[in-house]
């Protein structure tokens, strides 16, 4: 019984469980890109440091984010019948997933070969990175936006959503009837996932943070070049 407790802490949560983990994660790249915004206006200062260092600790989320989005998918198209009842996502953010994907590895797998190899790839990564990241921004802002009412769903929806789980069951406890299929099903398992949920979040970030502690010693070379190119 435990065991079983146990691991549906850590991996029930259905369709909406999933939707939570996507919008958790997509909240936390915001805020972190927010800060590579703000580097990207004051690179010529220290703040290239700040830009490597967080540019590297996103890839933990971002890879959070992909796998939850493609769980949906494969689910959605392997005809699960939680995901069906979801729905897909509309049909414009469906056309423009691609590129949102494609874009994404683009974006970091250029910067993670520029802070790799140095300074002497600037030539030629550097530009495929500057403009794989605005054609990256315009799609992703997109895409936030049109999961917008999702998120803002998500995020106000949870505490209701509890509350009317408990009253539910509370009232079928007292009547002595067993618990609805949805109710004792996707909602129950909404509220047993979020233990899995915050661990992959948690794991995300610290792998992430692993990466970026792991490559400080690659800075070196971008902020040497950094200071004799803005310095002369």
């Amino acid at each position: 019984m435990a065991r079983g407790t146990l691991r549906a802490r850590l991996t029930a949560g259905g369709s909406e469980g999933n939707e939570r983990l996507t919008v958790w994660s997509g909240i936390v790249l915001i805020v972190l890109l927010a800060v590579i915004g703000v580097t990207l206006l004051h690179l010529r200062t220290t703040l290239l440091s700040v830009h490597l260092f967080v540019g590297l600790l996103l890839l933990g989320p971002v890879l959070v984010k992909l796998a939850s989005t493609g769980y949906r998918f494969v689910r959605y198209y392997t005809h699960n019948p939680r995901y069906r009842r979801k729905g897909p996502p509309p049909a414009l953010l469906r056309m423009i997933a691609p590129l949102v994907v494609l874009t994404t590895i683009v974006v970091f797998a250029s910067g993670v070969a520029l802070l790799l190899i140095g300074p002497s790839s600037r030539g030629a990564l550097l530009p495929v990175h500057k403009v794989s990241f605005i054609v990256w921004a315009v799609f992703t802002s997109v895409h936030v936006l049109g999961h917008l009412p999702e998120v803002l769903r998500a995020l106000s929806g949870g505490r209701e959503l509890r509350s009317a789980v408990l009253a539910e069951a509370w009232v079928q406890r007292a009547l002595g009837q067993p618990a609805a299929p949805e109710s004792g099903s996707e909602r129950q398992d909404l509220r047993t996932g979020r233990a899995g949920r915050a661990l992959t979040l948690t794991v995300g970030l610290a792998v992430g943070l692993v990466l970026a502690l792991a490559l400080i010693p690659q800075f070196g070379p971008w902020l040497s070049y950094h200071r004799i190119f803005f310095d002369h």
